[in-house]
């Protein structure tokens, strides 16, 4: 019985010890993510700003998958800001297609710079890296902008300067399709001008010239490689994970992220589900989906009073065909690899938020300081947690601003 007893005890104890450690560990995984500057390189909530009735003041923690970033949850979540997406869907490339496309890119930076304006005690726009560690210091969030494919300046490719002036420091060459200036890595097509186009070309030497970061996500292999050849400064990945985990045409492989690396370059890794594990499609879901968007409108325009009947109708399709969803270990896959190719100094964050970014387990920015615990679980280093949240992502930024001509004397 003594025995009994004393074994008990000692496993209680060992238990304790355990529960100890752990709430330790958290503890210091939650100073470290606080003491960090938390970046995040794709930000796809501008697609809120024109919603009625939506704010970025308010936690729409409620609204489920339609909403993943506000400011009350970027503080819960220690996410200090990000690249706030100016993002255009591929349409028509006639005449009147990239008319759309000029006034679509147009709409969607007022709508940041009003963002900007409407709560300049809580945000404030960055240009440069001091600019986002001052801003931190001084407890607003970080709002750079970027641009999610470059249609917007097909019809006038000089429209990048204006752009520039008004705030934008990161542009993406292409989207799901092929356009203007370059190859997707999804156009069911196929290449189209086998890399970057002439007038691709010619844009990466005006970003170059203007100090603004070239984003190699969602283009091609070969728009990667020509960027990595042309750029004479070091490029980026916004939001893309590894192929060599899960075999994408959206993600990259091992080779190239090595080669990201030796040319100083950093690939921030995506949270989107269908680029982290294999998701088959279900046509009874994809059409019932469909008639569902058909039924309320785009989502980027749905008022607030309709969100709850949309919802509800939506969980109930995802009900009736249910499918496989990526988990937080599954995100964390693919970071750790990259990590591991890449190097510590080449890796960050891009999880595509509110543009179909997040899994189980990392729903929305709030549980950001999963990423950090995990990390320090892997054996990395608090000095590595914060190059990895926006240590990187600021170098990359200002060798890119260094190299510009803007820069000169």
């Amino acid at each position: 019985m003594k025995r009994t007893l004393l074994a008990l005890a000692t496993t209680l104890a060992v238990l304790a010890s355990a529960d100890i450690a752990a709430k330790d560990a958290t503890a210091e995984a939650a100073r470290i993510h606080e003491g960090a500057l938390v970046l995040d390189t794709h930000l796809d909530t501008p697609a809120n700003l024109r919603r009625p009735g939506w704010s970025i003041a308010d936690d729409h923690r409620h609204e489920g998958e339609l909403s993943q970033v506000d400011l009350p949850r970027m503080k819960a979540g220690g996410l200090d800001g990000g690249f706030w997406v100016i993002y255009t869907a591929q349409g028509a490339r006639d005449d009147a297609g990239k008319r759309a496309a000029r006034d679509h890119g147009l709409e969607r930076l007022v709508s940041i710079r009003e963002m900007l304006a409407a709560h300049a005690s809580d945000m404030e726009l960055a240009l440069t890296p001091a600019d986002a560690e001052r801003i931190a210091s001084a407890g607003r969030r970080v709002s750079f902008i970027s641009m999610e494919n470059a249609a917007p300046l097909a019809s006038d490719p000089s429209l990048l300067e204006v752009y520039h002036r008004l705030g934008l420091r990161m542009l993406g060459i292409t989207h799901v399709r092929n356009n203007e200036f370059g190859d997707s890595s999804t156009d069911p097509a196929g290449a189209e001008w086998n890399g970057l186009s002439p007038a691709g070309r010619a844009l990466v030497e005006q970003a170059n010239r203007l100090g603004i970061v070239l984003d190699a996500s969602h283009a091609s292999d070969a728009v990667f490689d020509q960027l990595l050849e042309l750029s004479r400064a070091p490029i980026v990945l916004s939001h893309t994970s590894a192929d060599a985990v899960y075999g994408h045409p959206r993600n990259i492989g091992d080779a190239r992220i090595r080669q990201l690396a030796a040319k100083g370059g950093v690939i921030h890794v995506n949270a989107y589900g269908g680029y982290l594990v294999d998701i088959p499609k279900v046509p009874e879901r994809e059409a019932a989906l469909e008639a569902l968007s058909e039924k309320f409108g785009p989502e980027e325009r749905l008022p607030a009073s309709r969100v709850t009947a949309y919802l509800s109708e939506r969980r109930a399709i995802e009900a009736r065909y249910p499918v496989k969803r990526a988990t937080f270990d599954d995100y964390m896959s693919h970071l750790l690899h990259i990590i591991r190719v890449a190097g510590v100094d080449h890796v960050g964050i891009g999880a595509d938020w509110d543009g179909g970014g997040g899994v189980v387990g990392m729903e929305d920015v709030t549980a950001l300081p999963r990423i950090t615990e995990a990390l320090l679980a892997a054996g990395y280093s608090e000095g590595d947690v914060r190059k990895i949240w926006g240590g990187n992502l600021l170098r990359v930024l200002r060798q890119v601003q260094d190299a510009s001509d803007a820069s000169a004397p």
